[in-house]
């Protein structure tokens, strides 16, 4: 199938809609990673550890902002885009980033109001995982609608192009302002600027969301089963379960070599804290440049090829990938392992949300991508590094890798359930 039957107008108004929504899917994620590469910066603004209960909300906040929302955030998110169309979800949720992030920003110290304070910063950080949680699953379906017909892969892979260039962005912000700034200016006021620019990236994005093109009609947003659990689950149970079953597995097999891998070249490699950022940064960087690579792939091969391929080889070569890494000793080496690794990871990520949009009709599909997303990622994406730090300090990290290798076998057997066409989507509304 070739594009050819678009016009050029159409073809460039596509392609704008594709930035519009990947844009505001950057801006949520730098504002999210954000956040945890500025911790050790504010933590002593917002925490003073003589202060014990501080310290146990610090922790329960950071904790529940991280997990309870997404779900809820894919919940609410999933409704609103089945019910009112996609563009205002998409608006809504990058709207509430914002105002995460300007929250926190602006936020006075633990000196100056006491615990106000971290409940304040608390709150905000609820804010941008219920934005977070919504963004996935509504990014998901209106990339997949309005993608090119022949070339669903390749323009659905932008997603992770920019969430993995939304991390990235943030450890670049963050180094910049290591290069400029003191350590005392950092934690007095540089721990801000980030915040403050990621809050603006908002508003740009939120321009662009506002001129995207509805991809949802008006008649089924009305139907009376548009974006409630009920329609989901009364004929899209088996869909639903099939998309948590390989998002379990493609969460956990991303987390462990994007977030947790930086900590075990230093836990368990003994790598220098500054080469293993190294290794990281550049493995990420290629990692997203290999994305639309691997959508173009998938237009060739099929979406469940790429899938099993993705299943079977996870299946093979995480023990092996992992036992190398633990004994690596040059830097090199370990990029060439962390990008293999990634590689194997690609065959899931540019597609995963196109994958998961291909199975709901219209009427249920942001609720169904984002609701089984989030599920799938707040308990196997965001247990990976507890999991695996908990394993190691009983002295059986080698446990953590059969682990993963076990949910990658999962994540192979739902693939065999994809239809072998997609269910939904394969022809254009």
């Amino acid at each position: 199938m070739t594009s050819s039957y678009y016009t050029g107008e159409e073809r460039s108004k596509r392609i704008f809609a594709i930035v519009g929504a990947s844009s505001g899917n950057l801006v949520e994620w730098f504002d999210f990673y954000v956040y945890a590469f500025c911790a050790i910066y504010f933590a002593p603004a917002f925490f003073p550890s003589d202060d014990p209960t501080v310290q146990l909300l610090n922790t329960a906040g950071v904790f529940a902002a991280g997990f309870l929302m997404r779900p809820i955030g894919g919940w609410i998110f999933g409704r609103l885009a089945d019910r009112h169309g996609r563009k205002n979800s998409l608006m809504i949720s990058v709207l509430m980033m914002c105002g995460g992030s300007l929250i926190i920003a602006c936020l006075p110290t633990y000196a100056s109001i006491g615990a106000w304070a971290p409940a304040l910063l608390l709150l905000a950080r609820l804010i941008q995982g219920l934005s977070v949680g919504g963004e996935y699953g509504t990014t998901a379906t209106y990339m997949s609608e309005v993608a090119l017909r022949g070339q669903r892969g390749f323009f659905a892979s932008f997603q992770y192009v920019t969430l993995i260039g939304g991390q990235l962005l943030a450890v670049l912000v963050v180094v910049i302002l290591q290069q400029l700034l003191s350590e005392e200016e950092l934690r007095a006021y540089g721990w801000r600027i980030p915040f403050v620019v990621g809050a603006i990236a908002a508003l740009i994005s939120l321009m662009l969301r506002r001129s995207l093109k509805e991809t949802s009609s008006a008649e089924t947003r009305q139907d009376k089963e548009a974006g409630t659990i009920r329609g989901l689950f009364r004929n899209h149970a088996a869909a639903f379960i099939t998309v948590l079953g390989y998002t379990a597995g493609g969460s956990l097999i991303f987390y462990t070599f994007t977030t947790y891998m930086q900590k075990y070249l230093v836990n368990t490699a003994g790598m220098n804290a500054k080469s293993a950022s190294f290794v990281m940064t550049g493995a990420l960087f290629l990692f997203m440049i290999l994305q639309p690579v691997f959508g173009m792939l998938s237009d060739r091969i099929g979406r469940r090829n790429s899938m099993l391929l993705f299943g079977a080889l996870g299946t093979l070569f995480t023990v092996p990938l992992l036992m190398a890494l633990k004994t690596v000793s040059s830097p090199f080496m370990a990029f060439v392992l962390v990008t293999l690794a990634l590689c194997i990871v690609s065959f899931y990520t540019s597609i995963s949300g196109l994958v998961k949009a291909e199975m709901f009709p219209p009427q249920v599909r942001a609720l169904g991508v984002g609701l089984a997303y989030a599920v799938a990622n707040a308990v196997f994406g965001g247990s990976a590094e507890y999991v695996a730090l908990g394993l190691k300090t009983l002295g059986m990290e080698n446990t953590f890798y059969w682990y993963v290798t076990a949910m990658m076998a999962v994540a192979f057997l739902f693939s065999l359930r994809l239809p072998k066409q997609a269910a939904y989507l394969h022809h254009d509304h």
